[in-house]
């Protein structure tokens, strides 16, 4: 949906709950103002009609020590006839609350005089087939005797008059928003020019066409970012070439880069020199020429492992459970203070880790060696791993250089090193985290950096429990 139709839709909206709210508050005020008038009125009208009705008991003769029923229908009869125009509605009672006199027309149920409690005044407003009325009732002493007198005062066109109001107010409402909308629609459509315009520059380009701009319509916010954007297109423009060219270069080298991961050749060249130099025992001599062969081995797995990776893209490894003192036991082996001059700190708990060996292998090494990397010689370098809720943790933490927060996001893209000085005088070509980055998306996990600049780092990664 185009923005300026969302502007559009979204004012009309809010116009229209703005006003049906405050048309509907406006006439029930007005509505409800007048049904209490009405309601004051009628209960004022039943309180003369009592009074009027004890004083018509007065004259009553002296012989009579109760009022008599037939008293109490003549005196009735009277108060309904004494309207203005018109009969008055008007119903009265024994102690008993039967019946004893009820005018024609009126139509209410007995419910309020029998919910009535004596000495008191209620009312209702009730619905007949004739209209809306308030129905009154209260209680009227006279002569010895309680009766109750009721009377229904009309009250429909109180009700009548707010059905007028609403439908009035629904006219001048519908009125107001296709007014409002036309109204709304030009200055959306006006507002929405330079982003329509930049939609279409930026489809341009994306089609090929860098030299396409933007026109400037404005000198608003709006106006100011399409003059970013143009400017952005000038820079881009002038870039894309070389980015290519260096893209093509940072493809070639990674492939090429694949098949001489020297990580694995460390162990090698150690246990080689430790062969050349020194005069070992027999068993020391094989347990060495072992070791070199089986990292021989694993570096021509992991290149052409790798390969499949990087190059081919596949996605999909087989994983099987091995016991995590495995991978400890490694690289227990392969990093010690002889061979690294560091002082490494190995700590764990037993568990099974489901995850492809040699490609875990390779990303701990990695991980440990560029802690090396990072920290002068002599400093400590923990390996930790532990059960964790959702698998198993791997953290590799050392007290190097640290790395900056701006540049942590950045870390595991091919060929970016933090201190390239530093990361070439110790043979580094920073493509050691990004390998890593890509053996754990196989293995649906990810790299979790925690770095202070001079203060050191720790990278960890979480293996999950199943397949």
């Amino acid at each position: 949906m185009k923005i300026s139709l969302k502007m559009l839709l979204s004012t009309v909206v809010v116009m229209a709950l703005a006003l049906g709210l405050s048309g509907y508050f406006f006439v029930n005020y007005v509505f409800e103002t007048s049904l209490a008038r009405e309601v004051g009125q009628a209960s004022d009208e039943n309180s003369i009609l009592s009074f009027a009705f004890e004083t018509a008991v007065l004259n009553v003769p002296a012989r009579y020590t109760v009022l008599p029923d037939s008293t109490v229908e003549e005196i009735a009869t009277k108060l309904e006839r004494g309207g203005r125009g018109t009969n008055r509605l008007i119903r009265i009672a024994d102690e008993q609350r039967k019946v004893m006199h009820t005018s024609d027309g009126f139509d209410a149920d007995e419910q309020l005089l029998q919910q009535l409690a004596p000495d008191t005044k209620a009312y209702r407003v009730i619905e007949t087939g004739n209209g809306y009325y308030v129905h009154t009732c209260a209680a009227v002493s006279a002569l010895g005797r309680i009766l109750y007198l009721e009377t229904m005062k009309d009250v429909s066109d109180v009700f009548t008059e707010r059905a007028m109001g609403f439908s009035l107010y629904r006219r001048v409402t519908l009125a107001m928003l296709l007014s409002g909308t036309a109204i709304m629609h030009f200055i959306s459509s006006h507002l929405t020019k330079p982003i329509r315009l930049l939609t279409r520059a930026t489809r341009r380009m994306s089609e090929g066409e860098y030299t396409y701009r933007a026109k400037q319509v404005s000198r608003d916010e709006l106006g100011q970012l399409t003059c970013d954007f143009n400017e952005m297109a000038n820079a881009l423009e002038e870039n894309i070439e070389k980015l290519e060219e260096e893209n093509e270069m940072k493809e070639e080298f990674m492939g090429a880069f694949a098949h001489e991961l020297k990580t694995p050749l460390t162990a090698i060249i150690g246990y080689a020199d430790m062969l050349r130099s020194h005069k070992l025992d027999e068993e020391k001599s094989i347990l060495s020429a072992n070791y070199i062969y089986t990292e021989g081995k694993r570096l021509e797995a992991m290149s052409f492992r790798l390969l499949d990776i990087i190059v081919a893209k596949k996605a999909e490894v087989v994983r099987s459970g091995v016991a995590a003192a495995e991978f400890f036991a490694y690289l227990q082996e392969m990093f010690t203070e002889e061979n690294r001059g560091m002082k490494f700190e190995f700590t764990w708990e037993d568990s099974t880790v489901w995850a492809e060996v040699n490609l875990i292998k390779t990303v701990l090494v990695n991980l440990i060696d560029n802690a090396c990397k990072a920290s002068e010689p002599g400093s400590r370098v923990s390996i930790r791993g532990k059960k964790v809720e959702n698998g198993y943790r791997f953290e590799v933490e050392d007290e190097g250089i640290g790395i900056p927060v701006e540049e942590q996001h950045k870390i595991t893209k091919a060929f970016y090193m933090v201190d390239k000085s530093r990361a070439r005088s110790k043979n580094g070509a920073g493509l050691g985290l990004a390998l890593c980055e890509e053996i754990l998306k196989i293995h649906h996990s990810e790299l979790t950096i925690q770095s202070e600049q001079g203060k050191g780092s720790c990278i960890g990664f979480v293996l999950g429990d199943s397949l």
